[in-house]
């Protein structure tokens, strides 16, 4: 089978669920047999900024087309809008038509919602700065467009949890949405030489800066434990529109000793990152399936995540990691210290979530659960 890959974010010059997921369905495709080219921006395809991906890359997918000939199509996100509006006509001049397939990470409108303060016991901790709120007037509402309009016009919708395959479902009026549960594995991991990095046994966080990130609540959760456990710290990797507000968090709750920016890091310092610490912490209001959890599953470092969105769905709470409530200071407090005091259930926790993810979560999995729901007569 031929299949055609569009996305606008992709490994290595971005940092992203959806390129991640994008090049590790790749990687188990080929692995089973099939032709995979994926289209995204640079040499080849798409010209320009991220901005103008979903016009800048038409020219290119139509040649692709033609050239290729794919039997299968899928795009990702809101970007590949226009692409499916214009593989829709294609499909007329080939045949077999392709099957239109679109793999929906979130709903627009529940990552809207979530552009909202963040509270705990009565306060608020932090606000989204005036870059995420005019995301909730401009380039918000367009995305749930886009995101409609590939959804209504693909031939299979995809979702990486059955919580986000819901949301799709509810938000964007649609019905029959499947999942594809996000994977890792597929790339091979170049760990780097520790000079330079943070001391070993340190929490770690990564992801883009923004306020549905909830790392405000963590930041008051490292407050908590400092009576009890002073040396306890927090290497934040990544960065964006809410940097500054956490600049301010830090200093305002006196954890500049404790807590480290690092900003932007790239995938082999993200894995080298997480081979040292003690744990990843991913306190989030709003989420799809967070790749970077499956990626510290991977090699045995225990998570401790929210109970929002696909997170249960694999984070086990007692079984592959720990599950808190979003925006719960205390409970989150509280998981710190366990994994700070505990280092055998640290141990037992870490080891089962790799276990799982080899049985569950590798390329060979995906592409044989996206085959299963995918797969046409005109393919086989």
């Amino acid at each position: 089978m031929r299949i055609l890959l569009i996305a606008n974010t992709l490994p290595p010059t971005d940092i992203s669920g959806v390129g991640e997921q994008v090049v590790q369905l790749a990687a188990g495709l080929r692995e089973q047999g099939h032709e995979v080219e994926i289209l995204g921006r640079g040499p080849g395809g798409a010209f320009g900024s991220k901005l103008m991906f979903p016009v800048s890359v038409l020219p290119s997918f139509v040649w692709t087309c033609r050239r290729f000939r794919p039997h299968v199509i899928q795009v990702h996100e809101s970007d590949g809008a226009l692409v499916a509006l214009v593989a829709r006509t294609l499909s007329a001049m080939q045949t077999p038509s392709p099957k239109l397939v679109a793999l929906l990470q979130v709903s627009y409108r529940g990552e809207m919602r979530a552009v909202r303060p963040l509270q705990a016991e009565g306060h608020v901790l932090g606000r989204p700065g005036l870059q995420e709120q005019s995301f909730l007037w401009l380039k918000g509402p367009l995305q749930v467009i886009f995101g409609c309009l590939s959804a209504w016009l693909a031939d299979h919708v995809l979702a990486p949890s059955r919580r986000t395959a819901g949301e799709i479902e509810r938000d964007y009026k649609i019905s029959g949405v499947e999942v594809l549960p996000n994977v890792t594995g597929g790339r091979q991991i170049d760990l780097q030489e520790p000079t330079g990095y943070p001391e070993p046994g340190y929490l770690l966080f990564v992801g883009r800066l923004r306020i549905r990130k909830g790392v405000e609540v963590l930041l008051h959760a490292m407050d908590r434990t400092g009576t009890d456990l002073p040396t306890l710290r927090l290497v934040v990797a990544g960065d964006g529109e809410h940097r500054q507000r956490l600049e301010r968090a830090i200093s305002r709750l006196g954890l500049g000793e404790r807590v480290e920016l690092l900003g932007r890091c790239d995938f082999n310092q993200v894995q080298t990152l997480m081979s040292r610490a003690r744990a990843l912490v991913v306190p989030s209001t709003y989420e799809g399936m967070p790749l970077v959890i499956l990626e510290a599953m991977a090699i045995g470092l225990p998570v401790v995540a929210s109970s929002v969105s696909g997170i249960p769905e694999v984070v086990r709470d007692g079984e592959t990691g720990w599950l808190v409530p979003a925006e719960d200071i205390n409970a989150l407090a509280r998981v710190l210290r366990e994994i700070h005091d505990e280092p055998e259930e640290l141990r037992r926790r870490g080891e089962a979530g790799e276990q799982w993810v080899r049985r569950e979560a590798g390329p060979g999995a995906a592409a044989q659960r996206w085959l299963e729901l995918i797969r046409t007569e005109e393919g086989s």
